[in-house]
């Protein structure tokens, strides 16, 4: 299936023919990196060897990585514009090293038409400083009783399916959904919660839910959806991927479903692979996420089936919500965190070897593997070789930063990682040579920032 591809709507300016001196692509040796102005790399070489009359710019010390690939994004637009919008949540995006984001279905009215694909699309292009990726409901209203008209979807641009925040928990309706998306070569997202097993739940069943008293939510509701769901994937040939994986058993169910070569893949958030329920003690809101956090053995054990290849990639489900509404009780407070901007220093964080971060395993699950599951694999996460479109992110490895709220891009507030420290932090992203994101200002751009009417 070909789409058109998806325009960035908003840059900071477009780098013409230049050299970008001393950085280290994938962490390896200083190099040029000279790109022509066609937004393409013209040619890598050692560093201080490119000797073409260009303009030269150092960037000594930078980590050169592919930009990344976000297939769980929720920007709020339409509907939801006092968290998010379009434009501001594609500002976070680029300012964490994105040049593409998966635009959840659940806005407001949601995204089951293919007019609402279009509609996003058309705004995205007009606003975004990523490139958007309208993802379509598999069901109409998000209500689990009805396919949306996916092939009509498909026909607009979409390329991955998903009821998010809700699960399909109708086994034929999901059936129905696998065919539909085998036909159209898509692919079928789901998030996995059994409403029968998971009911009013709020906080991981378990120490966390006693210690609190709120209601639990078990981790069998996630786990036997997604056992469910591997072997219709089997039966039926689709492709299906499994949303924010966040317990051992659910890797375990993964990793046998990939033993037999069945068509499944699988994400982890952020914030699964290094928080834990102990930290909902205290009932804090801006620990609720959907599904909850899990206790340190699961923790653990997501981050092994990263670290394995069990999970494919990371996604980071940024779900903004307003500060009023996160600041209600426990139990009327919704279901979310940030995540965009935060995402490079906590997988860098957990993917190491020999204490440094393992940039390659990175790029494969931030940029590579998000990508070819995506379908875009044609137009982002592409490896950074002359001839291949001048889409990166700049990152300091020696930055020591601390998480503020108020630095975000986003409209909202609601991280989980405030005050926390961390090394690593992206400095600039470039998609097709359009800087989209330079805190430093360190890529003067050759033309000003275009505008799109």
């Amino acid at each position: 299936m070909t789409t058109p591809t998806p325009p960035v709507g908003r840059h900071l300016g477009t780098l013409g023919p230049v050299i970008l001196s001393g950085g280290r692509i994938l962490g390896g040796k200083a190099c040029d990196i000279r790109l022509s102005g066609d937004g393409r790399i013209a040619a890598i070489s050692p560093a201080g060897t490119d000797t073409t009359p260009v303009r030269r710019v150092p960037i000594d010390d930078c980590v050169v990585l592919p930009a990344f690939v976000d297939l769980h994004t929720h920007l709020r637009e339409p509907g939801g514009e006092d968290s998010e919008t379009i434009a501001s949540g594609t500002h976070a995006a680029a300012a964490g090293g994105f040049s593409d984001v998966f635009a959840m279905a659940n806005s407001r009215p949601v995204t089951d038409t293919p007019e609402r694909v279009t509609w996003i699309a058309q705004t995205a292009a007009r606003t975004a400083a990523a490139r958007v990726h309208v993802v379509g409901a598999i069901t109409t209203g998000l209500a689990g009783s009805a396919l949306a008209p996916l092939e009509a979807m498909a026909a607009a641009g979409a390329r991955v399916f998903s009821d998010d925040g809700r699960c399909v928990d109708d086994a034929g309706i999901l059936r129905r959904a696998l065919d539909a998306a085998r036909a159209t070569g898509t692919l079928i997202a789901q998030h996995a919660q059994c409403r029968h097993l998971a009911g009013d739940g709020q906080i991981n069943a378990g120490p966390a839910a006693d210690r609190t008293g709120l209601p639990p939510w078990p981790g069998v509701a996630e786990e036997t959806i997604v056992a469910r769901d591997v072997v219709l994937a089997a039966e039926s040939g689709a492709r299906l991927h499994i949303c924010h994986v966040s317990t051992a058993r659910t890797a375990d169910i993964v990793r046998w479903a990939k033993s037999n070569g069945w068509p499944v893949t699988a994400e982890v958030a952020p914030h699964h692979l290094i928080l834990d329920d102990q930290l909902t003690t205290g009932a804090n809101p801006l620990y609720k996420v959907n599904p909850p956090l899990r206790s340190t053995e699961d923790v653990k054990a997501l981050r092994t089936a990263l670290q394995d290849g069990t999970i494919d990639a990371v996604a980071t489900d940024h779900a903004p919500h307003t500060s009023r509404s996160k600041a209600a009780d426990w139990c009327h407070a919704p279901f979310g965190m940030l995540g965009l901007e935060t995402a490079l220093p906590v997988v860098a964080d957990v993917l190491t070897r020999a204490g440094a971060p393992d940039w390659v395993r990175i790029a494969q699950v931030m940029s590579h593997q998000p990508a070819r599951i995506g379908g875009i694999d044609t137009l982002a996460g592409r490896p950074l070789a002359a001839g291949e479109p001048a889409t990166f992110t700049l990152v300091d490895p020696a930055a020591h930063w601390q998480v503020d709220p108020l630095d975000l891009h986003s409209l909202s507030r609601n991280t989980p990682f405030t005050s926390m420290t961390f090394r690593n932090r992206v400095k600039a992203t470039v998609v097709d040579g359009h800087v989209t994101h330079d805190a430093a200002r360190l890529l003067p751009a050759a033309t000003t920032r275009e505008t799109r009417p």
